[in-house]
């Protein structure tokens, strides 16, 4: 939490409840959750929050760097607590999102760069497959 609090100081930004409850949602589940599943998530204990509260807030965490919004091509965006540089991969028949972890391309934007005249600034990878469950 000190690290928001200082973040949010910094930027001259309010920190409001609603702010720090989306926040501690995203920090607690390796989910990729949708504004709408976080909306649902909160409404128990936040039953006055609305969800233009929970994008307002999504769009500011993004914007500091607390998290990472995701565009994995459903129309809607998914956003992930983990800051970390990380692929993940989706699964094509449920739209589960996932992180992988213990593979990494750390050369990806300079191997990237040799093939372009681009300038590039940074990267998302994404693999798509079927899940377990839809396996089955």
């Amino acid at each position: 939490m000190e690290n928001i609090t200082t973040i949010f100081r910094e930027k001259k930004l309010k920190l409001t409840p609603q702010r720090i409850a989306v926040y501690k949602y995203l920090k607690s589940t390796k989910e990729h959750p949708s504004a709408e599943v976080i909306y649902k998530a909160l409404q128990p204990t936040y039953p006055t929050m609305s969800l233009a509260t929970i994008y307002k807030a999504l769009k500011t965490l993004v914007a500091v760097e607390l998290i990472i919004e995701l565009n994995v091509g459903e129309g809607n965006f998914r956003y992930d607590g983990n800051m970390a540089t990380h692929p993940h991969v989706q699964c094509i028949s449920c739209g589960r999102v996932d992180d992988i972890e213990g593979i990494s391309f750390p050369n990806v934007n300079e191997d990237v760069k040799q093939h372009t005249n681009y300038e590039i600034l940074a990267s998302k990878i994404y693999f798509y497959g079927l899940c377990k469950d839809c396996k089955k």
